[in-house]
């Protein structure tokens, strides 16, 4: 039975990987200083360099999860074509997207009984969830049936490496990740966070590092701490910092031993939450 890959638009993964898998994307919907604007891979509503340029002017942004109703929308078209669907979903730690979509499974059981439908909770959040589906796509490459990939992303989902820090602290404080006096006093010292996602999904506040060259460098340290030699290939993400993304890109691949180096940018729906000029590495840790 052919199957059909899909997660949604957090995932932060460049168009042509998405393509070249033939990956299914459910869109987001966020506000915008008060216009609803749905989110596509392909930007066709608003680049994200409009959507950064919007948050440096004072413009504020607001998302929402995914509602049943859409993913039932969107899961039908797919079913109706005689696929079965690897819904691979932003982390449970982080939104209510994922209970989303297993309430429309089960609506969608009775009128497709010899259809398979897996939502899987991926753990990860944007650039990391856009790591692990090129990972998928590429194990679904290899020939793995659509039950032997559900496994595979379940017992593997833990081992994504989420390490990032943030330009403008007052993002994070407005998520709730910092307190006011946290992120002003942070912001007077030029303090940067190290943040990671852990085993359950969630955000949490890794480290402390004064200065954006030895915050750099500890994400660097993280690559060299513990990375799957296996699997050399990491990302570097960006919150349209697209220089220093370059700059990352090529102490990674002096400085470890990654092979590969994928630059992708952090859309709307995440960086609402991180603003501008967020800089991270994700890769596959080693086996445990």
């Amino acid at each position: 039975m052919s199957y059909t890959l899909v997660s949604d638009a957090t995932l932060d993964l460049p168009l042509d990987l998405i393509e070249k898998y033939g990956m299914e994307i459910v869109p987001m919907a966020f506000n915008l200083d008060g216009q609803e604007i749905e989110h596509y891979p392909d930007e066709r509503n608003i680049s994200t360099e409009d959507f950064y340029a919007a948050l440096r002017n004072g413009k504020a942004s607001v998302t929402s999860q995914i509602n049943p109703a859409v993913y039932t929308d969107f899961f039908t078209t797919i079913l109706e074509k005689g696929q079965d669907i690897l819904y691979v979903a932003f982390t449970s730690g982080l939104s209510g997207t994922y209970q989303s979509a297993i309430l429309a499974k089960g609506m969608l059981k009775a009128d497709f009984p010899d259809r398979t439908i897996h939502v899987v909770d991926s753990l990860c959040a944007s650039a990391g969830l856009g790591f692990f589906m090129n990972l998928i796509g590429q194990k679904k490459e290899e020939g793995l049936s659509l039950d032997e990939l559900k496994d595979w992303v379940v017992k593997n989902r833990t081992r994504v490496a989420h390490w990032f820090t943030v330009d403008d602290l007052f993002f994070l404080q407005k998520g709730g990740r910092l307190t006011m006096a946290e992120a002003m006093l942070g912001s007077a010292l030029k303090i940067k966070p190290i943040l990671s996602v852990n085993e359950e999904g969630k955000l949490y506040v890794e480290n402390k590092i004064r200065g954006e060259k030895k915050s750099e460098e500890y994400l660097i340290s993280k690559i060299n701490e513990n990375m799957d030699e296996k699997e050399q290939t990491v990302f570097v993400a960006h919150g349209d910092c697209p220089d220093r993304a370059e700059a990352l890109k090529e102490k990674v691949l002096e400085k470890t031993q990654a092979k590969n180096v994928v630059i992708t940018k952090i859309g709307p729906i995440i960086g609402t939450h991180t603003g501008p000029g967020m800089l991270a590495v994700l890769y596959f840790e080693k086996e445990s």
